[in-house]
């Protein structure tokens, strides 16, 4: 498989310098943009085009931290990271949370699509708009958990160097992230059906 790491001649490490990488992307994409090199022959182009999307495909796994993470553990270990189907303990609550307070937004939703007068659907635009501000609410709170994952993979990164030499630390070291990876997967997929929730609900 393609290092995106070493595309931008970067070290393998969980955590990069996002503007840092942006600017290396757009210094080495530069020369095989596409607006580049449309005069050059059907070869080059399809040289340049490939080098591009490579470049491209690269930049945006590196700049996410989950998919940066995934990158990363795969290089290592040869294989890709299982998903973990089963919510972890101490996330039971909140997954509960977010599945109690999607229901109901749905359940919402359904019965305002079958309301065809607009004065009673002015009429219960205020009981959308609390249940938008909870949705809105319980995404706040978990963005707040994934600044904590967040903060422990720049934790985990400062030892990263450190557990080069030490074959346990570096063991320990990737199951941690490899948690955090899981962890994040998690946070990603509530913040995507509460904010569905919240998109469908604005209309």
């Amino acid at each position: 498989m393609t290092d995106y790491f070493a595309l931008f001649n970067e070290p393998r490490r969980p955590w990069l310098d996002v503007e840092a990488l942006k600017q290396k992307f757009f210094s080495r994409s530069a020369t095989v943009h596409p607006d580049r090199v449309h005069q050059a022959n059907e070869a080059e182009r399809n040289a340049a085009d490939q080098r591009y999307k490579e470049l491209n495909a690269a930049f945006n796994c590196l700049r996410e931290p989950r998919d940066r993470l995934r990158h990363l553990l795969e290089l290592e270990s040869g294989a890709k990271p299982a998903d973990l189907q089963e919510v972890p303990a101490h996330l039971a609550e909140v997954c509960m949370a977010v599945g109690r307070l999607c229901r109901e937004a749905d359940v919402f939703h359904a019965e305002q699509q079958k309301i065809t007068s607009a004065l009673l659907r002015a009429q219960r635009f205020p009981e959308g708009q609390e249940l938008t501000d909870r949705l809105m609410d319980l995404q706040k709170a978990i963005a707040g958990q994934q600044e904590l994952v967040l903060t422990q993979i720049k934790s985990l990164d400062d030892r990263w160097n450190q557990s080069s030499r030490d074959a346990t630390a570096r063991s320990d070291l990737l199951r941690d992230l490899e948690a955090a990876y899981r962890l994040l997967g998690f946070f990603l997929r509530w913040q995507g059906q509460l904010q569905e929730r919240v998109v469908r609900l604005a209309f």
